[in-house]
């Protein structure tokens, strides 16, 4: 859920908490692994790749 969508006071600094916990650990991932990691689409179809060495687009036709 979005900061923007919480209800309430408690579920907006949640929101913030898991979001600001996520960006660490994506800039330490990034660190170890030495280049920044793929984001939106790219993401999306690198996850997709890796799982089984076809894309999103050839799961889908094949």
């Amino acid at each position: 859920m979005g900061i923007e969508q919480a209800p309430t006071k408690t579920g907006k600094e949640s929101a913030r908490g898991l979001r600001k916990s996520a960006a660490e650990g994506e800039r330490k991932t990034e660190a170890n692994k030495g280049s920044d990691l793929a984001k939106g689409a790219d993401r999306f179809e690198e996850r997709a790749r890796s799982s089984d060495g076809k894309g999103a687009g050839e799961k889908q036709t094949g």
